[in-house]
């Protein structure tokens, strides 16, 4: 072997530059060598540079293996998805020799693309930078899912240019830029990107090592994805059992508050007996109320919170019947929550279970009423019986009353047959619960209601229809007009005297609507010489009585003759002085004896109204006084 030959060798022995493999043939042609001798060498030259490439060739590809098994053992332990992406970033541009690198990724959500990570970048603006889809390198690399290199990127027309990443790019200096993209199946998720701040060709085999790079980096990604998915997946199994305990703590709790709600319904129990009940299984204060407020109406069946206290609505059909009010418990878990209007709806059918039966027990009331006022000629035994079971007080004095609801209607017409059947369903359920409870009895009649009422010890008929017009219009909050009749006493031993009460508690309401007084309640006695005319009993010595008897008394103790003055004022036209020529005595007299009956009668006695009733008084007076003797 020629001493050429060793020094060959020798540089691929110490991994020489290549430039120094031209020194042997350079030695020999300085030393004269033949072109035999040289052209051996150059041979020689060619051989170890071959050689030294093979070398060269396989350090790279071992270094390549290297980094590609350091970075899927990176995957294989994989924690830190940042972490394990900054890896292959940094080990792609050491092995490209490139002096930047970087990662970017889709942003779906934005429909953008953002760097996760860069290696060598100097710019923050770069470091920062969002892509619209399709823009830039990337935006091709991503259109295609196919590798792209630029030698020089501004002068590079295959891809979309927009002045904020042209900008980004011009910041950090870079000029030649491989970009490869990241792939799940078809879907390109992102890019990995090499750079150089100067002009160079990216050898196939480095486009092929950043791809290898690329599709660790997606599977980095899919993996953690995957971790997250798992993880997340992890989290709601145990929410799911948390949630399975819980329920089947609720259905223990359920069950419980179920079994002791049905004893209680089953038992006969009222609405404050479920209020205790569910006062003791939720640890506070439960009560039944009848008005809501309007912010419980319109949650529903659902239990809304009011201030520290819990608010369930009792309702049923849309129509609200009250609600239940819990206190002393602020804070309440669904459960307790559900157990609350759970016992709402308890509440709900026991109240309709008791208006069913109040209802069926009007309805009883209402037709012994009517087979008085329509067949007065029943079984009185069999009268009696019915009454006795509906605890009515028959033996007392009653009142036949006769009811009205009194609302002004559209001008010219009436109101609807809707409204007036719901105002008459309203006075009849109101007035049989007033029936109820006075031990009377009540019917829906002739567009309104009657009742038969019994008198409460020293009560007049005109006492109790004022009570009634209140009580009722009340409860309605509309006017109600009550006339009454005169007072019958024992009607299951007199039924025929019910039919004819109601006819004159008919004309005393229709007397009141022709007055005006809609909204009030009177009997014929309080309606003066027209009540005289409506009532059936005529009765005129009340009539004088209560119009005129006091000053008909005064004159039966002091002596006086205020009747006959009084009969002489009128008669004269309302004149004194004409008075006194009548009753030849002096004006003063007549003055006197007029503001005495003044004082008696009031100060209103002279109004026509009243003028007109004390002359009728007078007139029956003095029929029904004995005549003097002549």
């Amino acid at each position: 072997m020629s001493h050429e030959h060793v020094s060959y060798l020798e540089l691929l022995a110490r991994g020489a530059a290549t430039e120094a493999y031209d020194r042997p043939v350079l030695l020999a042609r300085a030393s004269g060598a033949g072109p035999e001798a040289l052209a051996g060498l150059e041979e020689a030259k060619q051989l170890a540079l071959r050689v030294r490439a093979e070398l060269e060739g396989r350090r790279r590809r071992e270094a390549e293996l290297s980094a590609l098994f350091a970075t899927a053992h990176d995957l294989a332990g994989l924690r830190d998805l940042d972490a394990v992406l900054r890896a292959i970033v940094q080990r792609a541009r050491s092995l490209l020799g490139t002096e930047v690198a970087y990662l970017s990724l889709n942003d779906p959500a934005a429909g953008d693309t953002y760097m996760r990570v860069t290696e060598g970048s100097v710019s923050a603006r770069f470091q920062q930078l969002r892509l619209g889809m399709g823009e830039g390198l990337g935006g091709l690399v991503a259109q295609t899912a196919r590798p792209y290199v630029t030698a020089d990127y501004f002068d590079d027309e295959r891809f979309q240019h927009t002045r904020t990443i042209d900008t980004a790019v011009h910041d950090e200096g870079l000029v030649a830029i491989l970009g490869v993209p990241l792939s799940l199946g078809s879907q390109v998720i992102g890019v990995l990107f090499a750079a150089d701040r100067r002009a160079r060709v990216f050898e196939r085999e480095q486009v092929a090592l950043l791809g290898s790079f690329a599709a660790h980096a997606a599977v980095a990604i899919d993996t953690a994805n995957l971790l997250a998915e798992t993880r997340s997946a992890l989290a709601e199994l145990e929410r799911a059992n948390d949630i399975i305990r819980e329920h089947s703590a609720v259905i223990e709790r359920a069950s419980e508050v179920h079994d002791r709600l049905s004893e209680l319904v089953l038992r006969g129990g009222g609405v404050h007996d479920v209020a205790e009940a569910v006062s003791e299984v939720l640890g506070g204060t439960v009560e039944f109320t009848e008005t809501p407020a309007g912010a419980v109406r319109r949650a529903g069946g659902h239990a809304v919170r009011a201030g520290d206290d819990w608010v369930a609505a009792v309702s049923a059909g849309g129509e609200h019947l009250g609600a239940l009010v819990l206190r002393g418990r602020p804070d309440l878990d669904p459960v307790d929550l559900r157990t609350l209007e759970r016992a709402a709806l308890v509440t709900s059918l026991l109240l309709l279970a008791r208006r069913s039966a109040g209802e069926a027990e009007q309805r009883v009331r209402g037709e012994l009423l009517d087979d008085l006022l329509d067949a007065p000629d029943r079984d009185r035994s069999l009268l009696r019986e019915r009454a006795a079971r509906l605890r009515t007080d028959s033996d007392a004095p009653h009142v036949v009353l006769a009811a009205r609801i009194d609302r002004a209607g559209p001008a010219g017409g009436t109101e609807p047959s809707g409204r007036e059947s719901a105002d008459r369903q309203r006075l009849w359920s109101a007035a049989s619960h007033l029936a109820a409870t006075r031990r009377g009895l009540a019917s829906a009649r002739d567009g309104g209601t009657v009742l038969l009422l019994p008198l409460g010890p020293g009560e007049s008929a005109a006492e109790l229809a004022r009570q009634t017009a209140r009580h009722l219009g009340g409860a309605l909050r509309e006017p109600v007009t009550v006339g009454a009749s005169a007072a019958v006493r024992a009607p299951l031993d007199h039924p025929d005297q019910v039919a004819g009460a109601y006819q004159e508690a008919r004309r005393c309401l229709d007397a009141l609507r022709l007055l005006h007084r809609a909204g009030e309640g009177a009997a014929a006695e309080d309606l003066g010489f027209l009540g005289l005319l409506l009532a059936d009993s005529r009765d005129i010595g009340g009539f004088v009585e209560r119009t005129i008897g006091q000053v008909v008394a005064y004159d039966g103790r002091r002596g006086t003759d205020l009747v006959r003055t009084l009969d002489a004022y009128f008669a004269s036209g309302m004149s004194p002085a004409r008075t006194k020529d009548d009753l030849h005595v002096h004006v003063n007299t007549v003055a006197q004896r007029l503001e005495r009956v003044g004082r008696l009668l009031g100060p209103d006695w002279q109004t026509p109204s009243r003028a007109l009733e004390i002359q009728l008084a007078l007139r029956l007076h003095a029929l029904s006084s004995p005549v003097a003797p002549g």
